[in-house]
Parts: structure tokens; C-alpha cells; sequence
């Protein structure tokens, strides 16, 4: 047997734990959720104990994870070469979009590497690979990984249909966790448990957002185009031209960032992190795991009441389509939910017409609930940002929400007239 065969497979990457723990500690507070109890004899057992301090490499892997056995030979192949691959690009995208100054002429490279990153993560996990093995009806570990290096990037045109948002918890005391399901999903009217494990149907519905830390400080929530033009749709109706694969564009300096979430939000993020693990969580400090302790009794149907997980809609744009000329000639044209003029639904006047009512009452809306607190900004070159956030001002000063700005008085030599 080869000697640099691996045997510990991290199903969440060490160096992505890493960018949770606090300044100056090596260590993380790691809690089981579910801890076992072990059985001496008839007479005796005990429960082992749920809350460690380990170093990211003894948290969140399991032996031979992601081993392909064929005879006698096994090959670690998938661990070192598929996931190496794809964490090293997705380490690096983490890092670009976890600045507050973004390289523009990287920006395509950070998106692409971190889309990767989160569709492999997606799927690598204990509770993804059981719901590989329910959705292709195999077993056997090979077809299971084979199954996932096939499918890892089902999701990414949907993803790449969404509006990302990039919050941050820099001013906030408590801090992002790690969930052994990094890529969380968060449907107000799917609660935690609902589904018989291991669930991961709840994707394609109108109302879930994907949730993402990227690190203690940082987090990438990715919402559907079709929830934030009608936030007040029926959240388990599947979404327009939802699909595994499919051509699509991602509208990258639409990305929002910058917004400061205070601490009653990042305790609510962190809650349905915790809510929707498997068995694990970390954190940098020991409070972080328990955020039922602050936030009391939670109604998750309200969770997001305020509208807290939806990015600034006064920032998305009400598009319709793209067209695009390739380099061998060809010309790719899909409207906003990717699709082409081929589908039946391709440009559906009725439903943008009703959606342009339904996003413009919506913006309204968030306003009134998002008031006082900070806007986010978008990667759009010029003042487009400035723009909005006056729009939004405007609008409560109309409503009577904000006070009347004075316009100052001109000066000329010296004296005000």
C-alpha cells in the first residue's frame, strides 16, 4: 500500500476552519450536537462529552471518507486531486471576496473558484453523500463518489441566477459559526427537522436562501431573483426554471457587500446554522454555539420578519435577459431566469408586468423595514450606489420616516446670503 495514501478526509477543509478562530488561538470550541452514549455493560454507560477544544485538523472528517477502492487498490484520487483542486482555487476566492477593496481585474477568477468551492462543499459532506445515495439509489462508496464528482455542480446555474450579498459581522461581538453543512439552507416554512433526513430538497424553492460563512467575519447569502421581486410569495412553490444544469450568466458587479449586520442578526444566522447541522458545530469562542441562550424563544416562520436576509432591492436591477456574442460566432440569448427562446416561458410578459408591480411595492417595503439600518453596496463602477441609497432617503422623507434634509445656503466671499 502506498505510503502518501490519506486516511483523515475533511469533509469541511482545514484551511477554511481556520478562518474562524479568534486572534491569537490555534484551537476551536467544537460541539456535538448528538452525543453518544457508549455502553460499559448492563449496568453501566455514559454520554460522551459534547463540547471540546480541538485544532481544525481533529474536527470535521471522517477515515477513508472519500477513498475509491478497485480490488485490491485503493486511491485517495477524489481527496487529493478533485477537492485539492477545488479548495485551492476556493481558498483563494474566499480570501478576495473577504476585503473591503475588491480587485476588479480578479474578480471573474474569485467568482468562478468560490462557485466551485461551494458546490463541491455542497455535496462532500456526511449528510450530502447519504442524500446522493437516496437520489441515485446506490450504496456502494465508489458509484456514491463518482455520483458526486458528476453532480457537484447541479446547483451552480441556479446560484449563478441569484442575487448574492456578502454581510458582515465586523462590529458585532459574536461572530460567524462553522456547521458540518456549511451550505446552509434557510426556508421560513421548512423548520429544522421537518424533512426525513437527510432532506436537501429544499433548494429549488422560491423562498430558500443559501447561507455561507466565509469566515468568522463574513458570510455570503445568495437569494432567488423571483423571492426578492415578490418577498411576499409562497415560499415552498418551486422557482422558475429551477434545474440541475443549464446555461446561464452570473451578474457579477451586482454583488452586494459592506453591510454591517448588528449582533441580533449575526445571533439569528448563526441559530439557523446550528438548527440545520447535522451533528457538529465550531466556533472561535465558546458563546458563538449557543445563540438560543440570546435570542430566547424563536419563531422560525419569523425569523427574517424584517426582512434581514434579503439584499438591498433598491440595488438589483429589474433585468430581462442578456444576450451574448461568442467567439466561434455563436449568440447565446435567455431572459432573467435563464431561459432561451425555445422555452415556452422565454420573456413572459404577464409574469414581469406582475413582478414589476410586486418588486416595486417590495422595495417600498424594505425601506420602511430596513430604516436606520446600514446599506449595502454593489461592485457597479460609478455612482450608482450613491444614487440608490438617495432614492431610499428620499422615499422615507416622503413617508415621513426621515427628516427633511437642509440644503445649505450659498456662499459668496465669505458671507452667507
Amino acid at each position: 500500500m502506498p505510503e502518501d495514501i490519506s486516511h483523515e478526509h475533511h469533509y469541511v477543509p482545514r484551511w477554511y476552519q481556520k478562518r474562524f478562530l479568534s486572534a491569537g488561538v490555534d484551537k476551536l470550541f467544537y460541539l456535538d450536537l448528538k452525543p453518544e452514549t457508549v455502553v460499559i455493560d448492563k449496568n453501566r454507560s455514559y454520554t460522551k462529552q459534547a463540547l471540546r477544544i480541538m485544532y481544525p485538523a481533529e474536527c470535521f472528517w471522517l477515515e477513508d471518507m472519500y477513498m475509491l477502492r478497485f480490488g485490491q487498490q485503493i486511491t485517495d484520487i477524489i481527496e487529493k486531486r478533485f477537492f485539492g483542486t477545488v479548495d485551492a482555487r476556493g481558498h483563494k476566492s474566499v480570501q478576495f471576496f473577504g476585503v473591503d477593496a475588491i480587485d476588479y481585474s480578479g474578480l471573474n477568477a474569485a467568482y468562478t473558484g468560490l462557485l466551485a468551492f461551494i458546490a463541491a462543499q455542497r455535496l462532500r459532506t456526511p449528510r450530502a453523500l447519504d442524500w446522493l445515495r437516496k437520489q441515485a439509489g446506490v450504496q456502494d462508496q465508489n458509484r456514491t463518489l463518482l455520483t458526486m464528482r458528476q453532480m457537484f455542480e447541479a446547483y451552480n446555474a441556479m446560484w449563478m441566477e441569484g442575487i448574492w450579498e456578502i454581510v458582515t459581522a465586523g462590529n458585532s461581538p459574536t461572530k460567524f459559526i462553522i456547521s458540518d453543512d456549511p451550505v446552509t439552507s434557510f426556508n421560513r416554512q421548512i423548520y429544522p427537522g421537518e424533512l426525513p433526513y437527510p432532506g436537501g430538497d429544499d433548494f429549488p424553492k422560491v423562498g430558500t436562501r443559501t447561507i455561507f460563512p466565509l469566515s468568522s467575519d463574513s458570510c455570503l447569502i445568495i437569494t432567488h431573483l423571483q423571492l426578492i421581486r415578490n418577498p411576499r410569495c409562497k415560499p415552498l412553490e418551486t422557482r422558475v426554471n429551477a434545474r440541475l444544469f443549464g446555461t446561464t450568466v452570473g451578474y457579477l458587479v451586482g454583488i452586494q457587500h459592506g453591510r454591517e449586520l448588528d449582533e441580533g442578526e449575526v445571533l439569528r444566522i448563526n441559530h439557523i446554522l446550528k438548527s440545520r447541522a447535522t451533528k457538529f458545530i465550531a466556533a472561535g469562542r465558546k458563546e458563538y454555539l449557543y445563540p438560543e441562550q440570546r435570542l430566547g424563544k424563536v419563531d422560525w416562520a419569523k425569523i427574517d420578519d424584517d426582512w434581514f436576509l434579503l439584499p438591498n432591492l433598491w440595488k438589483v436591477h429589474f433585468t430581462t435577459g442578456i444576450m451574448m456574442g461568442m467567439n466561434d460566432g455563436r449568440r447565446i440569448s435567455i431572459d432573467e431566469y435563464g431561459r432561451n427562446p425555445r422555452n415556452p416561458g422565454y420573456q413572459d410578459e404577464r409574469r414581469r408586468m406582475k413582478e414589476h408591480e410586486t418588486f416595486e411595492v417590495a422595495k417600498r417595503e424594505w425601506a420602511k423595514k430596513r430604516l436606520g439600518k446600514p446599506f449595502a453596496q454593489t461592485l457597479e463602477v460609478g455612482h450608482e450606489n450613491g444614487f440608490y441609497d438617495r432614492l431610499v432617503r428620499q422615499y422615507l422623507q416622503d413617508e415621513g420616516l426621515l427628516p427633511r434634509e437642509v440644503e445649505p445656503e450659498s456662499v459668496e466671499g465669505g458671507t452667507a446670503r
